[in-house]
């Protein structure tokens, strides 16, 4: 099943003045690589190699980083006799198609200009490349089938640290509650989608707004919820605490290690 992978906005919420800051986000640094590569090891794990990745801003750091890729970076290998020898490789049977769908579109602009590349694929999986978990993605797409739905959206409580007032009309309060303790999901950023999802964005459109929307409408979006392992990488505290949980060993996220 093909994966399509959002490379392309410019993550102005991670930008620093930390080396490597004009970097785009997908190929910012959790442990020895890319956040991109996470994620795509994480598809990789359930068996979808075949991605499509909708390039944007910094296009060219993510074409330059595949075109010299560097497998000894994250496994193991022999050097004998001025010879590489690879004890094991991460990509080599992955298929990865970069396609520039342009630095401003939105998330639904760029899913249309990569349809070519799905023709004959009735169902596909789709991701924003800047979240990590440890969902069960086998069973998400089992229960997309089982529902024939349009499309299905991944759905986490919510992950800041806000808390919920509740307020009486005199002004006392009632209750706290934290956010995540309530009864809300937001989306979770990992998508199962039909070509059907094509009828419903317009030019310049967006996935969740227009195309999610109008299937909802239509009794065609179905929600995974998720209370697992989920972390976004929006901010550049994010990915630190990201790099340090990789440091520590304390990767939920990577399944592809207990294979």
């Amino acid at each position: 099943m093909k994966v399509v992978l959002f490379c392309g906005g410019r993550g102005t919420r991670m930008r620093s003045d930390l080396p490597g800051g004009d970097i785009p986000k997908p190929m910012q640094l959790v442990g020895p690589r890319p956040l991109l590569w996470h994620v795509m090891r994480y598809y990789a794990h359930f068996g979808h190699r075949d991605f499509v990745l909708c390039l944007g801003y910094g296009a060219q750091h993510i074409k330059n980083y595949f075109l010299n890729y560097q497998e000894t970076a994250s496994n193991d290998f022999v050097l004998r006799n001025g010879r590489v020898d690879l004890l094991s490789t991460d990509i080599s049977d992955w298929s990865i198609s970069l396609v520039d769908t342009g630095v401003d579109s939105p998330i639904g602009e760029r899913l249309r200009r990569v349809r070519p590349y799905l023709e004959g694929d009735e169902i596909f999986l789709a991701n924003y490349a800047d979240v990590l978990t440890d969902a069960p993605l086998s069973e998400i797409i089992e229960r997309f089938r089982a529902a024939d739905a349009g499309a299905s959206m991944m759905v986490v409580p919510p992950s800041n640290t806000f808390h919920c007032v509740d307020v009486g009309e005199d002004g006392r309060v009632g209750s706290i509650t934290p956010v995540s303790e309530m009864p809300l999901w937001v989306n979770g950023g990992f998508f199962v989608l039909r070509q059907e999802v094509f009828d419903h964005i317009p030019v310049n459109g967006d996935l969740v707004a227009d195309g999610c929307a109008e299937l909802a409408k239509r009794g065609r979006l179905l929600a995974y919820p998720h209370r697992g392992y989920w972390r976004p990488s929006d901010t550049v505290n994010q990915r630190l605490e990201l790099d340090q949980a990789w440091a520590r060993g304390d990767r939920p996220w990577a399944l592809w290690e207990h294979e």
